[in-house]
């Protein structure tokens, strides 16, 4: 690890201005993953600033929608009890992330800003254009077990780590940022990006844009959510194939539905034609069954990951099972 200069700020402002005024430095603020970066040498800032204290921390009620701080612990935003009431499919979630130690350090600005865990990214000794535009992307016909099956590119095929945002994005959550042009909001579906070209940029932010804190709109998801996260050991995994799952039930009737996928692409993967095809669907196994296939559309894997084009159907229909047994 380099040496780096260290500076604290205490407001939105010091900290959109320090990391304006020099190009070679980093907010922080868990540190959950720039350290390791860091230690890696993938990540080398000149200079860290601080951004732990800022006052973005509050998780409240705001007309009809919960408002939640970008620099809110995963774990408090986990267990906060107007979460767990009115969005508990995004409690459920957080809570299958990492560990509790991690989970007490981790904000949820940083959740979303995480960078992937290909091990190609993470060794300076390898190919990764997400790491060095131009050099190859070395999981293509290499080891690429955890890779995507959609949304992939020739120049990159890594995943999106975060099981929060797989929660957000199918809960429409709203993403509030400033920075030097002002306040701006951007749809969660629309914060990070797919690979393309440009697989070194995970999201839509600009230079010296900081994430202010999420908005979720009110839903009737309350009751019959789940939070599928298959994984190779049950602690401090990344996912394989993970679903978040809610349903609008009347009945035997699926009123409206939210479906996203993570562990499959470079970017949390929405459901959205699956989801309108749902509604008015009586709740069975076939449904699901039929669901499931249809999410499959496109699918492409690469060798290693070629099981995850059964077990991602297999862990829709689960969590899709999960979810309507709720009561």
């Amino acid at each position: 690890m380099i040496n780096f200069e260290y500076l604290r700020v205490s407001t939105p402002k010091a900290a959109i201005e320090a990391l304006s005024r020099d190009n070679t430095s980093q907010w922080i603020a868990g540190g959950t993953n720039l350290i390791d970066l860091m230690k890696k040498g993938v990540m080398a800032p000149q200079k860290l600033i601080d951004i732990s204290n800022l006052p973005l921390k509050e998780i409240k009620k705001e007309g009809n929608k919960v408002h939640i701080g970008a620099m809110a612990l995963n774990s408090d935003v986990a267990e906060n009890e107007l979460i767990q009431r009115e969005q508990p499919l995004l409690s459920l979630a957080l809570a299958a992330g990492a560990s509790q130690q991690l989970r007490n350090m981790a904000t949820v600005g940083g959740n979303m800003m995480q960078r992937t865990r290909c091990p190609y990214f993470y060794n300076t000794d390898l190919p990764c254009n997400k790491r060095q535009p131009g050099s190859g992307c070395g999981a293509l016909k290499g080891f690429n077990r955890m890779h995507a099956i959609f949304g992939a590119s020739d120049k990159c095929i890594a995943v999106h780590p975060s099981d929060m945002c797989i929660a957000l994005a199918a809960l429409d959550a709203m993403v509030l940022v400033n920075g030097p042009k002002g306040d701006r909001r951007i749809p969660f579906t629309d914060f990070h990006r797919l690979p393309g070209d440009t697989p070194q940029k995970d999201n839509t932010l600009e230079r010296g844009e900081l994430i202010i804190g999420i908005e979720i709109p009110d839903n009737p998801y309350r009751k019959n959510v789940h939070y599928l996260k298959v994984r190779d050991r049950s602690s401090y995994a990344f996912a394989l194939v993970s679903v978040a799952a809610a349903m609008d039930l009347e009945g035997g009737t699926i009123k409206d539905a939210r479906l996203a996928m993570g562990g499959v692409a470079h970017k949390p993967w929405r459901l959205s034609e699956v989801e309108t095809w749902l509604k008015g669907k009586s709740v069975s196994d076939a449904v699901f069954r039929e669901a499931a296939q249809l999410a499959m559309r496109g699918a492409k894997a690469y060798g290693q990951n070629n099981f995850k084009l059964k077990l991602a159907p297999n862990a829709i229909v689960e969590a899709l099972k999960a979810a309507t047994q709720k009561t």
